[in-house]
């Protein structure tokens, strides 16, 4: 069986400011020969030049090199199709990610029932956007992406007047094909649409919250607040019952609630903490209550545990 060659994609847009001064706009480091007498760019077009293994290439760069792209590939000997980027500089990855962010924001400010922006799972409620998937190297390159779901899910564009009744179960290897055969390729148009992520840069910069936490894998940044779950750092708490029965320690909240009606006024649904502590053989509720954001002069005293069910670590 022939088994068909593979197509190489390579990216060559980037202006390599990080390895300034030797790297400059004029000339970034891709299209340098750093180590040897080819740049890294050719060494890269050099390693898929086998034709029995592999096609012509194609080289995603900038209308600012194209002419570095195309010049270096024909050194080679090389027949590679240069496609230039559509999109500006300033839709990098970190001002992608601070648009997504600050949309994110928005969007549970408008509908804080519904929607959050919060990182940690542990001050979650609702439906989260995130704005993560829009950090660096996690940008999705195309539209149409299976997913490692067991019925093969694959992300696909959808018309406005879709997205109110879609089912994602609706869309997987085994169907998108007809629906692309029947509706065409949603995203064709997307080059003569071009939009503008200046309004959300904006709004971000009116938010006036900084940046969210990063995933642990990716360097820490100056600006980026604790990655610390909110639950280990210090916080005023105050310890509301202890119960066998969750639902006994939720009447005892809700009487605490009732005595302390201005504080309870300020509680965001992320402050209630309702831990399942595990016991021998079974397991027990605790009710804490976080006043981070109850003003000082409302802030209750710690009272006696209500319920306080004796709750043996054997239990």
């Amino acid at each position: 069986m022939t088994l068909p060659r593979i197509i190489p994609l390579l990216l060559a847009g980037g202006t390599g400011t990080r390895l300034w001064p030797v790297s400059r706009d004029a000339m970034p480091k891709q299209f340098l020969p750093l180590v040897g007498d080819r740049s890294t760019y050719q060494a890269a077009l050099a390693r898929v030049k086998d034709p029995d293994l592999f096609a012509s290439p194609i080289v995603m760069t900038s209308d600012d090199f194209r002419f570095f792209a195309r010049g270096q590939a024909d050194e080679l000997g090389i027949d590679a199709t240069v496609v230039l980027e559509p999109m500006r500089r300033d839709s990098g990855p970190a001002i992608a990610a601070g648009s997504a962010l600050a949309l994110a924001r928005e969007v549970e400010r408008r509908a804080p029932n519904l929607a959050t922006s919060k990182w940690w799972k542990e001050e979650r409620h609702g439906v989260f956007v995130d704005y993560n998937q829009n950090a660096k190297d996690r940008t999705v390159a195309s539209a149409y992406s299976v997913r490692p779901t067991p019925d093969a899910r694959v992300s696909t564009p959808l018309a406005w007047k879709e997205v109110a009744d879609c089912e994602p179960a609706d869309f997987t290897l085994a169907t998108v094909p007809a629906r692309f055969k029947r509706l065409g390729d949603l995203e064709a148009g997307i080059d003569q649409h071009a939009g503008s992520l200046a309004g959300l840069l904006e709004l971000f910069e009116r938010q006036g919250l900084g940046d969210a936490p990063w995933p642990p894998h990716y360097r820490k940044s100056r600006s980026e607040p604790p990655r610390v779950r909110p639950s280990k750092r210090k916080h005023p708490l105050l310890e509301i019952g202890r119960a066998r029965r969750k639902e006994s320690a939720l009447a005892g909240l809700e009487r605490w609630k009732a005595r302390h009606p201005q504080a309870a006024a300020h509680l965001e649904p992320a402050d209630v903490l309702v831990d399942a502590m595990r016991g021998r053989y079974s397991t027990w509720t605790r009710i804490r209550i976080n006043l981070q954001h109850v003003p000082e002069a409302l802030r209750p005293n710690q009272e006696t545990l209500d319920p306080n069910e004796k709750i043996l670590s054997s239990s």
